[in-house]
């Protein structure tokens, strides 16, 4: 997918003087290094101190382990999978080639690869992410808790290999701040992870060309931040990045400046980046995750190193890791909210390893679980080893004492009932920053779950780059749970990360087991939803209602993959197992609307279930068609059989 110039148009309308001025300077800067690209200094005598207290590999649970050696037996074999791409050639891989396209990246300066154009790059992620090296920190965990040198020696083999391949400014590993960062924290704990193999010194400190690359990371980082409309979940991964290389690889003239400058924004980007309540801006579960591992795998950095941390970046974390307790379902998952692209900041656990329960585990052991927590019986190698490099300390806040339901600032509502039901009811703000970037048209949309099951599901995000039908479909507002008219989106796209009009949604109640909201994105009409749970009798009940003038409307309701539905005029049953037991609901729709269910199609894509980045599978999705008339509401009730 390549910009088009309208795109340039809209995209710059988004930004605001001094934005636009620190891009001006980014481009004079690129073409100065193009010229003359930075040398870095020349450093004697760096040591590696930033290693882990004695006895934390001892304290991994042995099942947690178990998982990690089994994955990094996988990886030693060449086997990986990417965003739903399986591929057996990580043994010795090919850094430019996306295997999912058959493409390979072109050479030349970082600045003049048209990344976003898979005709010319091929699928970008697919080449981005082993890149990332957090495979590298698998095996490198791997040799910490088996002493077997083959992890270390294919680890840093697979450096020197990555070096040679990308010299500095050169390809497309240097184009994009958040790759950078994460990458950096990778090396961090890698090398801490390869502390007691005799060749780890010769890989790292000692070694030129690796000093070179953390340096020149770390000076592009300095160079390039992202900016205004752009500063979302990349610039922390970009803070957390250069703080946890400025304080662990701390060898040059410029590390103390550059962690001083990491430090103050991370606090600063905290803060912006995540509303009061603790969820975070985006709106998008999986950049709250993203966020809050940075986060937390920062703090930890700082804290080994003897830096002082800014109290309000504990806090931030404090309160992100209550709100993930509180919205998360019976089974541990949250919200399937916005964007998801799989990504993490730290990853030193096996395949089976729960990502959200090891956070709440990693939230317990730093901040301590408040009584309503939700039981975390799983265990991962992160949280003992994060644990022993965060230092303890009172929170100066004021916790929640129950589990909140309701986060006004976010706009997003939790109903809880009887069996297991679980309802997130959204009336917040069209994502974060002037260009929402990976905010979804999904204004009063709800999502609904019968024992984690997905039964009302937000379908999710499948892909980011290159299939822009795709694109367009998993974030429109026929793709959720809600009242679409005239056939026309809530918020306008003006491109895959770009919304240029925002719909403005408003809650109006939120007491118990009652909610009700409204939003102004048809313009000339006001949708509004009330939903309600009736616990005694398992019931939900939503009722939609437009206030103006007669218009064309499309009522949509996505049942999860696991859902079985047999559509009989304007009723629906639904049955699916969970745990070998059957279960089963009704699903009443308006009557006033003509009801059809539609599953994997294509032209145009209707009734698609996104699991995780990249991958896709048919699931049912009931549409309903009709006008309003801006008298009679159209009534939802979904009834849960015991």
């Amino acid at each position: 997918m390549t910009m088009s110039v309208g795109w340039y148009l809209r995209r710059l309308s988004r930004m605001g003087p001094q934005e636009v001025a620190g891009r001006v300077a980014d481009t004079v800067r690129r073409r100065r290094w193009r010229a003359t690209p930075p040398d870095c200094p020349n450093v004697t005598g760096a040591r590696f101190t930033a290693v882990l207290p004695a006895g934390t590999i001892a304290a991994v649970p042995p099942d947690a382990a178990k998982r990690l050696v089994a994955e990094a037996d996988l990886l030693m074999d060449g086997h990986a999978e990417f965003f739903g791409v399986v591929r057996d050639d990580l043994a010795d891989p090919d850094w430019w080639f996306d295997p999912k396209t058959g493409r390979r990246a072109p050479e030349g300066y970082a600045f003049d690869v048209p990344y976003r154009s898979e005709d010319a790059v091929g699928d970008i992620k697919q080449i981005w992410e082993p890149s990332r090296h957090q495979y590298l920190t698998q095996l490198a965990a791997a040799y910490a808790l088996t002493g077997d040198e083959r992890y270390a020696e294919r680890v840093a083999e697979h450096l020197r290999s990555w070096w040679e391949a990308n010299p500095p400014l050169r390809g497309v590993h240097w184009l994009s701040g958040i790759e950078l960062g994460i990458r950096l924290m990778s090396w961090v704990w890698v090398r801490r992870l390869l502390d007691g193999w005799p060749g780890a010194a010769a890989l790292f400190e000692d070694n030129p060309v690796a000093r070179n690359q953390i340096w020149h990371h770390q000076r592009w980082l300095a160079a390039f931040p992202s900016r205004g409309s752009s500063a979302n979940n990349h610039v922390i991964a970009e803070d957390a990045g250069q703080l946890a290389a400025a304080c662990a690889f701390d060898w040059f003239p410029e590390s103390a400046r550059w962690r001083t400058g990491a430090l103050r924004s991370l606090e600063r980007q905290l803060r912006a980046n995540t509303y009061l309540s603790g969820l975070n801006r985006e709106l998008a579960t999986e950049y709250h995750g993203l966020v809050l591992e940075l986060g937390l795998a920062a703090l930890a950095e700082a804290d080994a190193a003897g830096v002082q941390v800014p109290a309000t970046v504990r806090l931030v974390l404090l309160r992100m890791t209550d709100a993930l307790a509180a919205v998360v379902d019976n089974r541990l998952r949250p919200p399937r909210q916005g964007d998801a692209d799989d990504g993490h900041g730290l990853i030193v656990d096996g395949a089976g390893t729960d990502r959200w329960g090891s956070l709440l585990a990693t939230g317990d052991a730093v901040f301590g679980r408040l009584d309503w927590w939700p039981t975390v019986t799983g265990t991962d190698v992160r949280t003992p080893l994060l644990a022993a490099l965060v230092k303890p300390a009172e929170p100066s806040v004021t916790r929640p004492a129950s589990r909140p339901t309701h986060f006004a600032d976010a706009g997003m509502t939790i109903l809880r009932g009887p069996e297991e039901i679980w309802v997130r009811c959204d009336g917040g703000p069209h994502g974060f920053l002037s260009i929402a970037a990976h905010a979804h048209a999904d204004a009063l949309s709800v999502e609904v779950r019968h024992d984690g099951v997905d039964v009302l599901a937000d379908p999710g995000t499948y892909c980011y780059h290159g299939q822009p039908e795709w694109r367009q479909y998993f974030r429109s507002t026929l793709g959720h749970n809600t009242l679409q008219l005239d056939g026309a989106d809530q918020s306008v796209s003006g491109g895959p990360f770009l919304w240029t009009r925002h719909a403005q949604s408003r809650v109006l109640t939120a007491e118990g087991a009652r909610w009700s909201a409204e939003h102004d994105g048809y313009q000339g009409s006001v949708h509004r939803r009330q939903v309600e749970l009736a616990a005694d009798e398992q019931e939900l009940r939503i009722v939609d209602e437009v206030d103006g003038p007669r218009r064309e409307a499309r009522l949509a309701f996505h049942l999860g993959p696991a859902i079985t539905a047999e559509l009989a005029g304007n009723q629906a049953r639904l049955t699916w197992t969970r745990d070998g037991e059957d279960r089963s609901a009704v699903l009443d729709l308006p009557a006033q609307l003509s009801w059809q269910a539609h599953r994997g199609e294509t032209e145009p894509p209707l009734g698609w279930y996104s699991e995780g980045f990249g991958r896709k599978e048919p699931a049912t999705t009931l549409i309903g068609t009709g006008t309003t008339d801006g008298t009679e509401g159209f009534t939802t009730v979904l009834r849960f059989r015991g």
